[in-house]
């Protein structure tokens, strides 16, 4: 990628904005996915946020980031590209439907850390068209965190010779809860004081209705930060967590956790307690 394809912002992107932008220029979009990739550099951790967001997500607070917090600090400059004209596919509507992330090693609470951030892999998915979203963090000029969102464009159509799309996470046999969560209705809003991601699907029954949503829904990736905390003090210093998001987690809800150990690593399930709907699946493994 040459040096005059990134963009180096000073500050982060402005969330409510960028959603009020992708709402009003979300028709009429088309073509192929920018080459452009955004960035910040020098970028610190307010402690007051980490330990809120620690607290929110059910992490111990230490002296190391929690292995999604990066995600928030990247993700304002994923919506700055998804929420601009260029991008092909309109925001409202994506389906966050897989993510990724290796924790390259642990990042010190204190550490300068350098962001970057692109869209790859428009494919081809049975029920529209997907895209990938991907992070690169490093300090001290070396990658320590890398992740991959998965987008679904419903009713989208991917380029000609697209890919197929990879959103299947595969777990084994998960039958025993280890935990059972009561979630409340104001755990978006909670997130989102934390996190800055104000989809209005996740804030209230009144703003998911109008999206189509019967009640608010859970963001994914507080779901997969609150695994992952429950799992914080078994979990290897570098690793990988793979997992797919299967059906909205409404909320209020009742939800279990089910883990078991697989490949020196951990499977997990995070189900409805009453009908069993899967909310999401993943694992965990070694680097």
């Amino acid at each position: 990628m040459a040096a005059e394809d990134v963009t180096v912002l000073e500050s982060p992107p402005n969330m409510a904005a960028l959603f009020a932008r992708a709402a009003l220029t979300a028709r009429g979009r088309s073509g192929d996915l920018p080459g452009t990739r955004l960035a910040r550099r020098g970028v610190t951790v307010d402690a007051g946020n980490l330990a809120g967001y620690a607290r929110v997500c059910g992490f111990p607070l230490g002296d190391t980031l929690p292995p999604t917090y990066p995600h928030m600090l990247a993700f304002p400059l994923q919506m700055a590209l998804m929420s601009d004209r260029a991008f092909p596919l309109a925001l409202p509507g994506l389906v966050h439907v897989r993510n990724t992330i290796d924790v390259v090693r642990p990042i010190g609470a204190g550490e300068s850390l350098d962001l970057e951030v692109w869209a790859e892999r428009f494919a081809s998915h049975r029920s529209g068209a997907t895209v990938d979203l991907c992070a690169s963090v490093s300090a001290g000029g070396a990658e320590v965190w890398r992740s991959r969102s998965t987008y679904l464009a419903r009713g989208a159509k991917a380029p000609a010779g697209a890919p197929e799309a990879d959103v299947t996470v595969a777990v084994g046999d998960l039958e025993r809860s280890v935990a059972t969560w009561r979630i409340p209705d104001d755990a978006g809003r909670r997130y989102a004081a934390v996190s800055g991601d104000v989809n209005p699907i996740h804030l209230s029954g009144l703003t998911a209705k109008a999206f189509g949503f019967k009640r608010a829904i859970a963001h994914g990736m507080w779901v997969k930060a609150r695994v992952l905390g429950a799992l914080a003090n078994r979990l290897p210093e570098s690793f990988a967590v793979d997992v797919g998001f299967r059906k909205p987690l409404f909320l209020p809800s009742t939800v279990t956790l089910a883990t078991a150990q697989a490949g020196g690593g951990w499977d997990a399930a995070v189900r409805n307690a009453k009908s069993g709907t899967e909310h999401l699946v993943g694992t965990i493994r070694p680097l």
